[in-house]
């Protein structure tokens, strides 16, 4: 990596100060003993609620110098953050949070329930120009756009100094609210905040030099390019073992070339790497480990108006080898999957995947499949994977054409109709209902389905049920549903390999799919 790209950007992690512009870095750093942090892309705003993109690479910023309600692993577990338990009340509606009574701004004031209650009800407030708002939209009292409604209550209440209550139009359990929603609600320093207009909240010179509780205290930010945090030594967690953590924006193809040189100490999110560049890390003496929970799950996307008939699309279903698929582009790090449920997360659809030609070929020709061909859309990294699927498919009688197009148009393509069939890819998640409940409704029918009641009926059957043995039940029958009428094809799930740090100990590379990382929990060894 060229020296213009990094070598004037970062800190040597030794505490020695490599040549380095007064602008970059304040002077004070050089004795510091510094996490050089590598990311691809700059967030956005560094106010959590004010990001115009909500991407991951805002939050992973956000997690540092906020803090959080829990810390969510990759496994679907989560553990005390600023909460130190939470439980279940009124009949599954509110769920109660007994704060960590060490929790402290970093201007020494203590974190107390009523600084969230104040939080939530600014960011609900109309007038504040809160963005991303839909977050709060299941909270009692609110509008579905997640607006605190005139004359209601608000879902939100300081029963004591350090115990949270939030409540919510639906039951919902602790663990399936921390997994859906933790990431996106920070407490905010209300305190210096009094005396500001919810509508002036958003403006404030506050937001570029940012008081949090979290982990990391901000020192500096260049504006798209570099952030410079140093260690929070009252986290409550524990304060994190180095002195200062320099993020940096670099281009993704020159991570782990950075990393291999010593200019980097580890990069987000996990360090992930692909197996090609696995090989390229381990050459360079770099420790390399596959993940254990899945990161990606891959689907075929289906025109239920194109392809009207059940019987054709579990055709298509069973004439896929999704395991020569998985093999053709996770390179054995993945495995096929019956249904869209992530493994390893506690819930089972009850349902198997085995590829059957001869299957296939009776459902087309009761489903009255007329030799039409299929239109297949794909983006141009994934035309040999469309090519294969477009040979195993021929082997069932089906034919079909391949249209390779950019991303936008392809999900543009078949939200109009355009497209058949589509591959696409999605980050999964651990609750039962990450990958259907946003697919099914009548603003987002991707999959034009002509009759969606029967699973809107069985997807808040799931949401309301609120103990797991419940709960599983519900999901085997929305699960029975979704094969019988097969409206889209789960595909594989794959997994990630991550690049260890070769100077940091510590890092739970796995959970940083969640954007958190346990800083609290890294130790700089050199």
């Amino acid at each position: 990596l060229a020296a213009a790209l990094v070598g004037s950007l970062f800190l040597s992690s030794c505490g020695k100060e490599k040549s380095q512009s007064p602008q970059q870095v304040p002077q004070e750093q050089t004795a510091a003993v510094n996490v050089n942090y590598g990311i691809s892309n700059p967030w956005d705003s560094l106010m959590p609620y004010y990001s115009v993109s909500g991407s991951n690479y805002a939050r992973i910023i956000y997690d540092k110098l906020y803090d959080r309600l829990a810390y969510v692993q990759a496994d679907g577990t989560c553990q005390p953050r600023a909460a130190e338990r939470w439980e279940s009340a009124d009949d599954g509606y509110s769920i109660v949070f007994f704060l960590n009574q060490k929790a402290a701004f970093h201007d020494g004031t203590p974190v107390t329930a009523q600084h969230w209650v104040d939080t939530i009800t600014l960011v609900t407030n109309p007038a504040c120009q809160t963005l991303g708002r839909t977050t709060f939209a299941g909270l009692a009292g609110t509008d579905e756009t997640g607006a605190a409604v005139a004359g209601e209550k608000l879902g939100v209440e300081a029963v004591d100094e350090y115990t949270l209550k939030l409540t919510f139009k639906t039951p919902t359990t602790p663990e399936d609210f921390l997994l859906d929603k933790n990431r996106e609600y920070y407490v905010l320093p209300t305190h210096l905040l009094e005396g500001t207009a919810p509508e002036d909240v958003m403006e404030l010179a506050l937001w570029d030099e940012p008081v949090g509780s979290g982990p990391c205290k901000f020192v500096s930010e260049t504006p798209g390019s570099q952030l410079v945090l140093e260690a929070n030594p009252d986290y409550q967690l524990g304060a994190p073992g180095f002195d200062r953590l320099v993020i940096t924006v670099i281009d993704k193809s020159n991570l782990l070339t950075s990393l291999i040189a010593g200019d980097l100490d580890y990069y987000a999110f996990g360090g992930n790497v692909s197996v090609e560049d696995a090989e390229v890390a381990r050459a360079a003496g770099l420790e390399v480990l596959e993940g254990t929970v899945p990161n990606s799950f891959y689907e075929l996307m289906l025109n239920n108006e194109t392809i009207p008939s059940a019987a054709v699309r579990r055709a298509i279903d069973l004439a896929l080898d999704k395991e020569a698929l998985c093999l053709h582009t996770a390179q054995g790090l993945g495995e096929p999957a019956a249904s869209d449920l992530t493994p390893g997360t506690g819930y089972d659809s009850g349902l198997t995947w085995a590829r059957n030609v001869d299957g296939a070929k009776a459902l087309l020709a009761e489903g009255g499949y007329d030799g039409r061909t299929y239109t297949l859309a794909c983006t141009a990294n994934r035309s040999g994977l469309a090519a294969l699927m477009q040979q195993e498919l021929a082997e069932a009688g089906i034919t079909v054409t391949i249209e390779t197009v950019d991303s936008a148009t392809l999900f543009a393509g078949m939200a109009d109709g355009k497209y058949d069939m589509a591959i696409a890819s999605h980050t999964p998640g651990a609750l039962p209902l990450w990958f259907t409940e946003s697919r099914f409704t009548a603003d987002n029918n991707l999959f034009h389905v002509a009759e969606l009641t029967p699973y809107t009926q069985a997807i808040a059957a799931v949401k309301g049920a609120a103990e797991h043995d419940e709960r599983q039940a519900r999901v085997e029958e929305l699960q029975a549903l979704l094969a019988g009428e097969r409206p889209f094809i789960p595909l594989w799930f794959g997994r990630t390999l991550h690049v260890q740090s070769p100077t940091v100990d510590g890092i739970d590379y796995p959970s940083s799919a969640f954007s958190n990382e346990n800083v609290w929990d890294w130790v700089y060894r050199g």
